[in-house]
């Protein structure tokens, strides 16, 4: 379908609504931020004392202590890389329900095929 004039109109109008609210927006961002974080310090004061942090003296070494920190993170759930299962038959959440139904009926019809040519294989050595 093509995109009506209407359309089009509303999108650039939107964009160019976003450009001149966008420094008001980012300012209140940043209270808002302020407001919660003096809370949150507050809060936490009254658990353990709070101590300002230390910027590091050299960034070499801040960034060789993200390099060792970067490491795989262990989860304990296993999926099957072709049917995109996990141990306990269950789709990933992002997977919309159409693409889960397709994979689920490709899935049953290569089951079928598998069973009828048992119960042939079966039916031949019979005779």
């Amino acid at each position: 379908m093509a995109k009506s004039l209407r359309s089009k109109w509303k999108r650039k109008m939107r964009a160019e609504k976003r450009k001149k609210n966008a420094p008001k927006e980012l300012s209140r961002l940043k209270s808002i931020l302020k407001i919660d974080s003096d809370v949150l310090m507050k809060d936490v004061q009254e658990i353990a004392t709070v101590v300002a942090p230390k910027h590091c003296p050299e960034k070499t070494e801040c960034v060789v202590q993200d390099e060792k920190d970067d490491m795989k993170m262990e989860t304990d759930i296993k999926r099957n890389k072709k049917s995109l299962l996990d141990q306990h038959g269950q789709y990933p959440i992002w997977m919309n329900q159409r693409q889960r139904k397709r994979l689920k009926a490709k899935r049953e019809k290569g089951k079928g095929k598998s069973k009828a040519k048992a119960v042939k294989a079966a039916k031949g050595l019979a005779w």
